[in-house]
Parts: structure tokens; C-alpha cells; sequence
């Protein structure tokens, strides 16, 4: 009897461990970021790469948990990303979108040319764009426009977590700055001993109208040594329906990576 408890406390033990190692550790507390397999196992092309489209079925899915639909996430005719967040008018249930590329991206600049109202979502809504290694709380640079169901809060995030095997403590900038439409160009620079974030208004491949910089310098933070896929998503905070009730679109004009 003592023998087949002890094995029945460590397979619960494993078990605990096992969920755990699932949740996300997130000074903004954005949830699990693990996603699921496509159900229909499909893709689309975008900016000269190809992208998994995330589809939750009829289940949830991290981050969230947020029901996520395969159709919320196409691209049209000019060859721009679509990314909708929408209500489903027979289930009365919240939709999400998100994408992530078969390719994976190390040292150099991502990119992305955005069209929406980014500093001026509901305090539910997030977009993220974003490297991620799969593993919670390590190895991800984070661009989020979110302000974690605060009205109040600052809605511009940027957030690098370390490599694997170093101390947990992530570099978080939660920032407010303004933008002047409803078009800015998003990137980060990914090296071995930095990353640096800017938001610029307007598309551009310089400089030119930047509205907010910040850096993450290693040490004391620890950058990913590894080559990762790119996420971009549009989410609910916790999976709470939008406080507007309104359904949001956002436009993806172009990815770009350049190498270093």
C-alpha cells in the first residue's frame, strides 16, 4: 500500500510540474503564449514566407485562454495580412487570430508595417508581434500594444526574456507616446548583448518620425541565442469580451527581417 502511494504522489507531482512549466511568466500578465496546432493544418503566404494560421476548433486556446478561428487571419489581394477579432454571430463567441512562420529568424531586424489604431485599443485588446521559442518566460523579444484590461494603464509594452539557463527577470517598458495615424512602422533589433525597440509613425525603413525607442542591454538581461519563429497575433487580455463590444482589424502591410 505505501509503495502504490508513493507512486501515485509522483505521478501527481509530475503532473503539477508539468502545468506549470505551461503558464507564462509575464510582468504584464499576458497569459500562456503556447499555441495549438491548426486543425486544418492550414497556411497562408505573407511577405515571402509562409505562416501556420492557429485554430482552435471549438475549444481555447493560450494566451487567453481565447477561442482562436482559422478564417480571422487572411491576406487579400494587395498581398497585406488581415488579423480580425470578431464576435461569432451563432455561438456569441469572441474570435481570435494569429499566425506564426514555418521559418526561424537569430541575429537581426524585424520589421513590421502596421495599419490600426494602436494606441487606442480597448483595454481588452492585444497585438502582439513577437519571436517566441515556445518556452514560457524564456527566449522571447515581445511587441505588444495592450493595456492589460486598464483603461489607465500605458498601452506600448516591450518585453525581452532571457536564454535558457539564465535568471528568469525579463526586461519590461510599459510606455505611452503618441502616434499621428493610423500607420506606424514596428521593429526590433536582435544582436548578442542588445535588443532595441522603436515605434515610428508612418512606413518607414529608417528613422524618420520615430516616436518611441528603448533598449534592452545584456547584462543584466540575457538575450536568446536562438533562431525562433515570428509570431503576430490579435487576442483578448484573459479572454474577456471587448468592454466596446466592438470587433477590431488590423492590417499587416509587411513583415521584413534583415540578417545581420
Amino acid at each position: 500500500m505505501k509503495k502504490l502511494l508513493c507512486c501515485l504522489l509522483i505521478v501527481f507531482s509530475l503532473a503539477s510540474c508539468s502545468k506549470e512549466t505551461a503558464k507564462k511568466i509575464n510582468t504584464a500578465g499576458s497569459g500562456t503564449k503556447g499555441t495549438v496546432p491548426s486543425e486544418t493544418n492550414a497556411t497562408l503566404s505573407f511577405s515571402g514566407y509562409t505562416w501556420t494560421i492557429k485554430d482552435s476548433g471549438t475549444g481555447t486556446a493560450g494566451p487567453g485562454p481565447n477561442r482562436w478561428k482559422g478564417g480571422n487571419a487572411f491576406v487579400d489581394v494587395n498581398g497585406y495580412l488581415h488579423l480580425k477579432l470578431s464576435k461569432n454571430a451563432t455561438t456569441g463567441i469572441w474570435e481570435c487570430a494569429e499566425v506564426t512562420s514555418l521559418q526561424n529568424f537569430g541575429y537581426g531586424t524585424y520589421q513590421w508595417k502596421v495599419e490600426g489604431a494602436i494606441d487606442n485599443f480597448d483595454k481588452y485588446i492585444v497585438l502582439g508581434l513577437f519571436n517566441y521559442s515556445g518556452v514560457d518566460g524564456y527566449d522571447e523579444m515581445d511587441i505588444e500594444y495592450a493595456k492589460w484590461g486598464v483603461d489607465a494603464n500605458p498601452w506600448a509594452n516591450y518585453t525581452v526574456y532571457p536564454k535558457q539557463g539564465d535568471d528568469p527577470a525579463n526586461f519590461h517598458n510599459a510606455t505611452t507616446f503618441t502616434t499621428d495615424g493610423a500607420y506606424t512602422t514596428n521593429r526590433f533589433k536582435r544582436t548578442a548583448s542588445s535588443v532595441i525597440f522603436k515605434t515610428l509613425n508612418g512606413f518607414y525603413d529608417d528613422d524618420t518620425n520615430l516616436a518611441y525607442t528603448t533598449t534592452c542591454a545584456s547584462p543584466p538581461n540575457s538575450i536568446s541565442t536562438l533562431s525562433m519563429p515570428v509570431h503576430m497575433n490579435l487576442w483578448l487580455f484573459q479572454g474577456h469580451a471587448p468592454a466596446s463590444n466592438n470587433a477590431v482589424e488590423i492590417i499587416v502591410h509587411e513583415f521584413k527581417f534583415t540578417p545581420l
